[in-house]
């Protein structure tokens, strides 16, 4: 359990791997995933890595990589060349089918174009004599362009032709495929009646530069009929020929889908592994890899089990000054909170790790924002579905990042939606509305019965608005059970009695949560022997935290325990009250004293306490100086910068030849600057965590304001419709809420949260300047989290 509050217990290990087994030692670390290896030869150029030409001499590894390298290569040249054929024909039968179904329609057209003139020519002899003489005088073409340019088509033909030529025309209700695109595209047939070849030469490239496909078309019936039967043969086996084509297609894209994941995946854990063998050195003999790695303490065993093979290999522990990489163990429920730490940045190796305690403080300081308990159910429903099924949506894998974002974090939101439904009943908001589950605890006189009541008819026609006397017991007697008594949502002091219980909940819970970020950094200085910065450092902080704020959040308790509702008009006001104790101002006759003794009440110790260690370091170092150790730095780390930067002020002082002497006044000014950032960056982090009451005042009024604009319509309406205006209203109703209320507000809840965490709190006691463990794993390579 202590590595969960901390990163693990790192090492440096010293690897050597057997030329013939390095491969296979390498495979194994890499699906192990445990160890991250160090770069033995960062001078050397990528391409004149002498693993490249060394492990080409290894003739069993060669051997088999080889092997299976050609087959792959052959299987994928073969499947390459299967495909382009199939495709290749496919195309031609394609373009084929699509020439006999245009020859199709024309010859339909023709016949029914023929038709049409032997109808006419049935009615009238002379105009059967002219059609004779017109037949026999006249040539004709047939052909299938695209609808789209008939118009153009036909004036240029009226143009260039100077109005010599018969144009018929008629469109194909089917559209038909394009053999090279794919796409659907609309044609019409027509045909072109005219004489003599130059008309002709003329009429062909029109159409040819028209695009227009020219078929030959008889000029009997009987030769057309004949035609038109053997092209719908044709086309009955060419459709029979492109339906075996494309199931054959359809069955080799299966079979090489089927081992496409496993080629994938085979090449590019080859090539992490040859790029890995290139970060190490080769020893004297050339018989061995020399390779040094970051790892875990507690999984050494695990390690040097999963790096054998038949040939042995050998794993020292190395002793270095180099500081190691920072690793957290994470689970999928831990690792959403520990990524958010890990973007204010990684931290320090063994340094307190923030990601255990937000896992609580989260998701709470995220609902005291977001507090609303049907809010807060649909949220918790979303996230249940997204981790009931996360095994289905793992294994669909989808490219959307926005989903893949809130998929990642669903536990978070999941600890975010129930925390809010626990903030929803203390608050007794559900969808702006207070629920009556114990009561209400405010005692109203009947307006009629016996002697003494005091309310009548009059009254209420006379006072828009009626006090309750809060003197009166209620139905309790006492405090409500649990959260606000409903009958608030009926006040129209509301506003201003939320605003006064919000307020003063936000300054208790941030200075609790500062004052808890205060405290763990006294288990920094402990686990690093740094007792300077206890004296220093710790104790100065949180007296100074303690003896200001933490005064205050006690002067709120004193208060809410020390008048009741007879006293409440007689209480001073806290503002004022601290504002004067600031100002060293005890004798201000508008502001009582809460209590007696107050006048001798020194707030501003924890500041004369700080300058003491300006006296305390020269001190330090005034005994250094005098004891003339060489060859060594006496370093001091002096006070954190707490506001906003995670750098650190050290003192170094070479005690060398020529040892350099203290500077006081330097140090002075240093520690003064320090101690005044912290002071002033108290006041503004204590103030940052009212951005918990204004949200939660923001989110609460919005909710109301949509619900009394949009939901109070429909239920409002007493007509025979009202049903149907309802199921219409509430559509809007919800899909504002989930838009507004939960999308919209709930992010902008989350960065403030995040904002909290990382300034306010983390600051007091992390610093995050540490550099991450990066392993080296197959299964990160594979998801492309980091280039291999």
């Amino acid at each position: 359990m202590g590595e969960l509050f901390r990163s693990e217990e790192m090492t440096l290990a010293q690897l050597f791997l057997q030329s013939e087994a390095a491969y296979c030692c390498v495979s194994e670390l890499g699906e192990l995933g445990m160890v991250q290896f160090r770069d033995l030869n960062p001078d050397v150029n990528v391409f004149q890595r002498k693993f490249v030409n060394e492990v080409r001499r290894c003739e069993e590894m060669d051997r088999k990589l080889m092997c299976l390298f050609c087959y792959w290569q052959a299987t994928f040249e073969k499947l390459e060349n299967e495909l382009k054929e199939i495709n290749t024909n496919q195309e031609a039968l394609k373009k084929n089918f699509l020439e006999l179904t245009e020859l199709k329609h024309i010859l339909r057209r023709t016949q029914q174009f023929f038709d049409e003139v032997m109808k006419t020519c049935h009615i009238c002899p002379f105009m059967s004599f002219l059609n004779s003489c017109l037949f026999c005088l006249c040539r004709f073409v047939a052909g299938v362009i695209s609808r789209e340019r008939i118009p153009t088509f036909e004036r240029m033909l009226w143009r260039v032709c100077r109005g010599n030529v018969f144009l018929r025309k008629a469109e194909i209700e089917d559209p038909l495929e394009d053999p090279t695109t794919g796409d659907q595209v609309h044609k019409s047939v027509f045909i072109i009646f005219f004489q003599g070849d130059q008309l002709k030469n003329r009429v062909k490239k029109i159409c040819e530069g028209f695009r227009a496909s020219l078929y030959p078309c008889p000029e009997t019936p009987q030769e057309r009929k004949e035609m038109l039967a053997g092209v719908n043969s044709r086309i009955d086996d060419l459709q029979m020929v492109l339906n075996q084509t494309e199931d054959h297609r359809q069955r080799v894209l299966q079979a090489a889908s089927k081992t496409m994941r496993v080629w994938f995946i085979k090449v590019r854990k080859m090539k992490a592994i040859y790029h890995t063998l290139n970060l190490c050195n080769i020893d004297v003999t050339q018989k061995c890899l020399i390779a040094e790695v970051w790892c875990p303490v507690s999984d050494l065993d695990s390690i040097q089990f999963r790096s054998g093979s038949t040939v042995p290999s050998i794993l020292n522990r190395m002793q270095t000054k180099q500081t190691p990489p920072t690793f957290n163990k994470t689970n999928k429920f831990t690792s959403g909170f520990q990524n958010i730490v890990d973007a204010y940045g990684i931290g320090n190796y063994r340094e307190i790790n923030p990601a255990p305690y937000t896992i609580i403080t989260f998701p709470f300081l995220f609902a005291v924002m977001f507090g609303d308990m049907g809010h807060g159910l649909l949220m918790t429903c979303a996230a249940l579905y997204l981790v009931i099924r996360e095994s289905r949506l793992l294994a669909q894998k989808s490219d959307n990042e926005m989903f893949n974002m809130v998929f990642a974090g669903r536990y978070i939101v999941l600890l975010m939606g129930l925390f809010s439904i626990y903030t929803g009943i203390i608050y007794n908001d559900c969808f702006s509305k207070s629920l009556n589950m114990f009561g209400s605890g405010w005692s109203v006189r009947p307006m009629f019965g016996p002697k003494g009541a005091n309310w009548s008819f009059e009254t209420l026609e006379e006072n828009g608005v009626l006090q309750l006397d809060p003197a009166v017991a209620g139905v309790f007697g006492g405090p409500y059970p649990l959260g606000i008594d409903p009958i608030w949502n009926l006040a129209t002091n509301k506003l201003t009695f939320l605003n006064s219980f919000k307020m003063k909940m936000s300054v208790i819970l941030g200075v609790i949560h500062m004052l808890f970020g205060v405290s763990l950094s006294l288990f920094n200085h402990l686990y690093f022997k740094k007792p300077l910065n206890i004296f220093l450092g710790f104790i100065p902080e949180i007296v100074f935290m303690s003896s200001l704020f933490g005064y205050l959040v006690l002067l709120v308790f004193y208060k809410w325990t020390a008048y009741d509702a007879y006293t409440s008009k007689e209480a001073p006001s806290l503002l004022i009250h601290f504002i004067n104790m600031c100002l060293f101002n005890y004798n201000d006759p508008t502001n009582k004293p809460l209590y007696r003794g107050q006048v001798y009440v020194k707030a501003y110790y924890s500041v004369r306490f700080k300058t003491l260690q300006i006296i305390v370091v020269y001190r330090i170092m005034s005994k250094t100086q005098q004891s003339h150790l060489s060859k060594h730095y006496a370093t001091v780390e002096l006070l954190p910068l707490e506001e906003e930067t995670s750098s650190r002020t050290r003192l170094c002082v070479l005690t060398t030849s020529t040892f350099h002497q203290f500077n006081f006044g330097d140090v002075a000014v240093n520690q003064a600057i320090h101690t005044i950032e912290y002071c002033l960056g108290c006041i503004s982090n204590t103030a940052s965590y009212l951005r918990l009451w204004a949200l939660s005042l923001a989110h609460a009024q919005l909710s109301e304001v949509l619900w009394s604009m949009v939901m109070h319509l429909g239920l409002s309406s007493r007509s025979g419709g009202g049903f149907f205006g309802l199921s219409i209203i509430f559509s809007a109703f919800a899909t504002l809420t989930v838009a507004i209320l939960l999308v919209m507000e709930g992010l902008s809840a989350f960065l403030h949260a995040l904002r909290l965490h990382w300034v306010e709190f983390q600051n007091k006691f992390y610093s995050g300047q540490g550099f991450k463990f990066v392993p080296f794993s197959f299964e990160s390579i594979l998801e492309g989290r980091f280039d291999e």
